[in-house]
């Protein structure tokens, strides 16, 4: 089962779930239409992973303030961190690889190389 989000619950959402998926689209966007049946399938094979999906046309603030410059664009978020965002339509298999490397990712290390970016870009 998919989710859909708003700006008013997009921050919760991500925060309050170990890995969250998000797939922003619009209904006029043919790619998009295209993709929603395999992120369908897989929020179907992964009931432990959100899959949300937000409207960019009814949730445009939202998308501006997570800078969606492209649809469809999908997201992952673990443990609250952005840890994935490209736009495009993935192929069934291209999505399956994208939660085991989410779900198999060492959110220490991540944090660690977070820390040293902000540490570098203020020295």
């Amino acid at each position: 089962m998919t989710t859909n989000l708003t700006l008013a619950d997009f921050e919760a959402t991500i925060t309050d779930n170990p890995i969250v998926l998000v797939d922003f689209w619009a209904s006029w966007c043919g790619p998009c239409r295209a993709f929603a049946p395999t992120y369908e399938r897989s929020a179907a094979a992964h009931p432990d992973v959100v899959h949300a999906k937000v409207d960019t046309e009814a949730e445009q603030q939202l998308a501006a303030i997570v800078g969606i410059q492209s649809i469809p664009t999908v997201m992952a978020f673990r443990d609250g961190v952005l840890v994935y965002s490209q736009p495009g339509a993935m192929p069934p298999a291209a999505l399956e690889d994208l939660i085991g490397q989410v779900k198999g990712l060492d959110m220490d290390r991540v944090r660690a190389k977070i820390a040293e970016r902000k540490a570098a870009a203020h020295s």
